[in-house]
């Protein structure tokens, strides 16, 4: 008999072996149809890591728990970037196509995260509880790391490349933060939804049973990769819709509804702090390992350090407006408190830099006053002047961040300063 717990991995399997099964098989298919299987396979594979490393709460401290779910939540993503950035590396000197992409994914991918997940959370929980968000003292770890990594992300752009030694520092941040995230003592588990039915097993086969999802997933995202960039790319080019923009915002949709999913059940539950801390912390990993991954991976492909990836000014302005955006974002939570007006700014902003472009373009003599190429360096300046309005409103709280970057903490919920 099927019980409703067996019901997800069922869909999540149905989604996941078709696109492994064409791979396998070679057979090949249009892009929009190779694009849709894959990403479909991405999807389902995604749901199952998700599932299989909540089940891990229970044998590791919730803090590394909710570390590496977030991490692993988003290999999907890492795969598609990574697919991107090796083929950077394969393109003739000078060439900027991949690299385009690559920086589209890694970019959207980050301002998603704060620009709607953020504010999604914060306005379902607010629909239920009529209450903002409070952030317990502990995430005070993960912000500290998020305002080093971003503090460091505006480097790039200012000296103009995205070097080896850049991702270095970016590798270092998330190594040391692991560390201390491994420090933390082991609580209760929060687990609900299908996660259950494997947290209820016995120990081993538990451990069975998630290693044999981990397999699974790894081989679909490993073997869908390729055909979802691919396609995906060649779609836009097909329906004549730009390849960039498809690369920076459905790409990373498809790879983090899952997470997405969980984190707004648990915000219309009213754990609207388990559901922020799981998303911070997949801030975090976005911007320390995703992006310090990038030049090392780019230099394996080209076969050379002496070389950084090639990038033009419209990257880098993409590079610091997502910096921007999460500057203001870790002055906002330096209160411990995320408000439904807190995101609904955020979310403000980030539907204005994706749509102002379209519509200054659109429009010739707004286009002649404003270039369409100077609209997110401008938005990018609004982030950094609101940020800098809240610092002076509450240093005291954003200073209390540095205290974070030793692991400590209470777990008593956090107020407002």
């Amino acid at each position: 008999m099927i019980r409703k717990h067996h019901w997800p991995f069922l869909i999540a399997m149905a989604a996941v072996l078709p696109g492994i099964v064409v791979r396998l098989a070679g057979v090949p298919l249009d892009p929009p149809l190779a694009a849709l299987l894959s990403g479909t396979s991405i999807l389902g594979a995604s749901f199952l890591l998700l599932w299989a490393c909540d089940a891990a709460q229970a044998d590791v401290s919730q803090a590394l728990a909710i570390a590496v779910v977030a991490l692993i939540a988003v290999l999907p993503e890492y795969a598609v970037d990574m697919y991107f950035t090796w083929q950077a590396g394969k393109e003739p000197a000078g060439e900027v196509h991949y690299a385009r992409y690559a920086i589209a994914n890694m970019t959207g991918a980050n301002r998603l995260l704060i620009g709607v997940a953020w504010g999604a959370v914060a306005f379902l929980f607010w629909l239920r509880r009529r209450q903002a968000v409070v952030i317990e003292k502990p995430q005070r770890m993960e912000l500290g790391f998020l305002a080093l990594a971003t503090a460091y992300a505006f480097v790039i752009p200012i000296k103009g490349t995205l070097a080896w030694y850049d991702g270095v520092v970016f590798l270092g941040l998330y190594a040391w933060y692991m560390i201390l995230a491994v420090r933390r003592p082991i609580t209760e588990c929060e687990i609900d939804g299908p996660a259950m039915l494997l947290v209820r097993m016995p120990s081993r086969r538990r451990r069975l049973a998630v290693v044999a999802l981990f397999l699974t997933a790894a081989v679909a995202i490993l073997a869908n990769a390729e055909p979802f960039c691919e396609g995906l790319v060649e779609t836009g080019r097909i329906l004549h819709i730009n390849e960039f923009l498809l690369v920076q915002w459905l790409a990373p949709i498809a790879s983090e509804a899952p997470e997405f999913t969980v984190a707004l059940l648990f915000a219309w539950r009213g754990r609207a702090s388990l559901a922020m801390g799981s998303l911070i912390s997949s801030k975090v990993n976005q911007w320390t390992l995703l992006v310090g991954m990038i030049p090392g991976v780019f230099a394996l492909s080209s076969g050379s350090l002496a070389h950084p990836m090639p990038m033009g000014r419209f990257q880098m302005d993409e590079i610091m407006l997502t910096a921007a955006q999460s500057l203001l974002a870790v002055v906002m939570l330096a209160s411990l408190r995320f408000s439904v007006w807190n995101a609904l700014l955020l979310f403000t902003l980030f539907m204005g830099q994706l749509v102002m472009p379209v519509i200054v373009a659109a429009i010739p003599p707004l286009a002649a006053a404003v270039p369409a190429d100077m609209v997110h360096p401008f938005f990018s300046g609004m982030y950094f002047a609101l940020a800098l309005i809240l610092f002076l409103r509450r240093p005291r709280a954003v200073s209390d961040i540095v205290r974070g970057l030793r692991g400590g903490g209470s777990s008593e919920p956090g107020a407002t300063r």
